[in-house]
Parts: C-alpha cells; structure tokens; sequence
C-alpha cells in the first residue's frame, strides 16, 4: 500500500475524529489509572513521537536507518545537560534537543546519503549510531556507563512544577500534541507528496524537476530533528540517561512500531506503539512471556496483513463497503 492511499484513506473529520480519540484517551488516563500507567503513557507519548519521525523516512521516504537512536539520544543527552544546570528552561532543552537531532541526522546524511543507498545506507547508518554508543559510554561528561543522573524538571511560567502531581504528563502529552501535528501536516503538504513519488518511483520523480538526493537529505534531517525533541521530552521525564538510548536495539523499536501498526498510513505507527507497550505491559509478570507474546504478534500482523493493523483494518474496511453495493448489483441482476 502506497503512502498516497494512506492519506486518503480518510477524510478530514475522520482525521480529526481519530486525533479526539486519541488526546481524550490519553487526557483521562490520570483519572483512573495508577503512577505507573501514568508513567507508561507517558512513555508511550515519547514513543509515538519517535515512530512518527522514523516513518517520515520508512514509511513516506522509502528509506531504511538502522541507526534512529542516534538523534534520540543526541536529542535526549542535549536536553539532560541543560536541564541539569539552574535556571535554564525545559523549553530550551527541547530545542536544543531537537536542534542535537537535526544537526546530527544532517551531517550523517550528507555522508551516508552520497556513499550508499539501499542495504549499504541501512548498515551505515547503523555504523554511526555504535560510534556515538560508544563515543557516550566512554565519556565521563555523558556520564559513562553509569548514565546522566541530576536531571531536574523545572518549573514552567513559575507555576507549573513538572516535580509535582501529573505535571511532567500533561506536559509530554502537550508537546507531543504539537509535534504529532506538524508530523501530520509534513506528512500531507506538498513536500510529503514529493517525498512519496520519490519512494514509488525516484527516476521518474527526478525526470520531472526533482531534486531527489537534496528531498531524501531534507527527509533524513527533519527526521532526525523529530527524534531529537522525542529524546528532549525523555530526559526530564525518565531524570536517567543511559548509554542504552543510542544502543542498537533502541533503534529497533521504530521499525517494530511501525511494521505493527503499518507505515503507509500516519497513523500506524501511533497503533503500532500502543499495541507494543499495551502488549508488554500486561504481560510483564512472567519473565519471556512479553518477547514471545509480542514476536507472535508481529509476526501474524506480517503475514495476514502486510499493511500493518492500520493497513488491515483500512482493507476490512474498504471490503465491508464494497460488499452491500456487490450484494445490491446481484439483486438487481437476478429481478
């Protein structure tokens, strides 16, 4: 399924129905739910954030990173050291947070963009994402091993202390909100279009007057700045920076959200992290159970709906729509 059929697969009160849904959801959760659920959306909040600016390389662009960690955890890092310092503003953090990631998504790909494409980006990128593992796990500044502790969250417009109560989750949800618009107004604007000819068919894309190498360059840095303020809104909220941010496996969990969810439509990847830590969570209990219940889980969605959840429900769908117009032409051919 192509990028174009998921943004047309709903209409704007659809849109706007499914963004109710999920604020109201999420907006309800302190009133029934316990620290450690609130925690978990919170987390899921950054989460989402992460996976929608993977999918602007994934899903929209065509372009497979192996190496998304990186701009988290510049993004996440950047954040921690400011706020760690008196007086400075969370707002100030997450810039430069989002600031860390774009530079850093920048210079990576002017490097990987030019010298590889294909398998080779993938593993490049992965490459420089292992240096900046390490390069924070040997670095007393960083913290070492033992992680960036002294995170504080701060008071903003000297009345609302993120230190206290919900605040730090009404505070992610808010920041998150404002990034998950401009991910879904990037996602439709003419660029985003551009973007998706590019991932169907480049050379003809290129034939027609665009500059493919400087759009997926574009692509690759927006991308990295969304996963830079994903890192920012983490670090006051977890207090604890560890080497294990830029690690690998970290870089794992945007392909895993949004192979659940389905890249082709925006909102996949929101699925995809919601069914991930829904899944996780509930069976937390007993050790392995999460990892087997969850790789069930993904593989099935793999097999019986390529698209993703996204994808099959939009497939169930457009097939229940069809049915009834079916059934009526049959009717009308048997009278």
């Amino acid at each position: 399924m192509s990028p174009n059929v998921g943004k047309a697969a709903g209409g704007a009160s659809t849109q706007v129905l499914l963004a109710g849904v999920l604020l109201a959801g999420f907006l309800s959760v302190p009133m029934w739910a316990d620290k450690g659920v609130i925690f978990l959306a919170s987390v899921a909040l950054v989460q989402i954030v992460f996976a929608l600016s993977f999918n602007v390389i994934f899903g929209l662009s065509g372009m497979v990173s192996f190496g998304h960690a990186a701009y988290f955890a510049s993004g996440a890092y950047a954040c921690g050291l400011l706020l760690r310092e008196p007086g400075v503003s969370v707002f100030t953090g997450l810039v430069a947070g989002g600031l860390a990631g774009g530079a850093l998504a920048a210079v990576i790909g002017l490097v990987a963009l030019r010298r590889a494409s294909g398998n080779y980006f993938a593993i490049l990128t992965l490459a420089f994402a292992e240096m900046l593992h390490i390069l924070i796990a040997k670095t007393p500044w960083f913290g070492r091993e033992d992680g960036l502790t002294g995170i504080k969250r701060p008071v903003i417009a000297g009345s609302m202390d993120l230190a206290q109560g919900d605040g730090i989750f009404y505070f992610t949800l808010a920041v998150a909100s404002v990034l998950m618009a401009g991910a879904w107004v990037l996602w439709h604007c003419g660029f985003g279009h551009r973007l998706a000819a590019i991932r169907q068919e480049p050379d003809r894309a290129a034939f027609l007057g665009v500059d493919v190498h400087r759009a997926r360059l574009v692509a690759f840095t927006l991308s990295g700045v969304g996963a830079g303020f994903a890192g920012a809104m983490y670090a006051p909220l977890a207090q604890l920076l560890t080497p294990e941010v830029a690690h690998w496996s970290f870089s794992a969990l945007p392909i895993l959200f949004c192979l659940l969810g389905g890249t082709a439509i925006f909102w996949g990847p929101v699925a995809g992290v919601l069914v991930f830590l829904g899944l996780e969570h509930s069976t937390r209990n007993i050790i392995g159970l999460s990892e087997v219940v969850i790789g069930s889980t993904l593989l099935v969605v793999v097999l019986v709906f390529p698209g993703g959840l996204a994808g099959g429900m939009l497939r169930l769908r457009q097939m229940w729509r069809r049915q009834p117009a079916s059934s009526g032409a049959v009717q009308g051919g048997q009278t």
